[in-house]
């Protein structure tokens, strides 16, 4: 498999071919606003970051962290763009995902399964690290005769490991605790996504939390490296999506998410998912 050097090839590749891509990253490409895509994503820092934000979460990055991130959640790499930033991003379809799983293993769990402790990233220990990126480099170098299923094997060896790793952290008391070092950004994020279904502005916000406007933004953007009004959007979108996937009509989607009207619904769903939510809802549910 050829890897490559950009996350939105990656993303790109996997959906048009109903397969998985790898891209190894540095610095080059930069950081995506707010986003949702239609592909599972694996993310590996090699060497750090700063910080992700992932739905309502903001996560530090140290070396040897891995996010596992589904098509429902929305994120954003929060990067000082001069800053050396490796890391190696797998996107995969989730229909293909499906495909190799089987009624005793089902591979797409640590993907869909979200239990009240859940966390995104998963602090690899240094031998778990040195078996990921084995694994890694087993699927990027595979060539002639058999490579093709060589490199599906290596993947489906890859992916009982992170899913065995995500069922023997559930078990275990302590986890990846994310924070933004910043309590009045916590109660925003948990007031925003506990209300997303109504309208939201910012000075409701301002009210809420008895401080100004312009403090309110600044605080917000320092903390978690998006605009208020991004997030809002990103995670409406992400909420309309899974609630489509689900079979719920779009008009009851619109209304549900908090989207002032259907038009505005339309247009900012047509612009993050590169479709109409009709559209969307009849790929998901046929």
């Amino acid at each position: 498999m050829k890897e490559l050097n950009s996350c939105k090839a990656a993303m790109a590749y996997s959906i048009e071919n109903h397969y998985f891509s790898v891209a190894h990253l540095y610095k080059d490409e930069k950081a995506m606003e707010m986003h949702i895509h239609d592909c599972y994503e694996v993310y590996f820092s090699i060497s750090g970051g700063k910080q992700f934000l992932i739905d309502n979460q903001v996560y530090d990055i140290a070396p040897g962290d891995l996010f596992i991130i589904n098509q429902f959640d929305s994120h954003y790499l929060t990067q000082i763009d001069s800053e050396l930033h490796e890391r190696i991003v797998i996107m995969i379809d989730p229909e293909y995902m499906k495909t190799i799983s089987s009624p005793e293993t089902d591979l797409d769990a640590c993907f869909r399964n979200r239990s009240d402790t859940f966390s995104h990233k998963i602090s690899l220990t240094p031998e778990q690290q040195k078996r990921f990126l084995y694994f890694i480099n087993k699927i990027v170098t595979s060539n002639g005769f058999g490579h093709d299923l060589l490199e599906r094997a290596t993947f489906t060896e890859l992916f009982v490991m992170i899913n065995k790793i995500v069922k023997d952290r559930e078990s275990d008391s302590e986890t990846d605790r994310p924070a933004t070092y910043n309590e009045q950004v916590d109660s925003i994020l948990s007031y925003i996504n506990n209300n997303i279904q109504y309208p939201i502005s910012i000075g409701d916000l301002s009210r809420q939390f008895y401080i100004s406007e312009s403090y309110i933004c600044r605080i917000f953007k320092s903390a978690t490296g998006t605009t208020i009004n991004k997030y809002m959007t990103a995670r409406r979108i992400s909420i309309a999506k899974s609630l489509l996937a689900e079979g719920i009509g779009v008009s009851e989607v619109c209304e549900r998410c908090g989207f002032s009207d259907y038009s505005n619904f339309l247009k900012a769903f047509t612009k993050s998912v590169g479709i109409s939510p009709k559209k969307y809802s009849q790929n998901c549910n046929k």
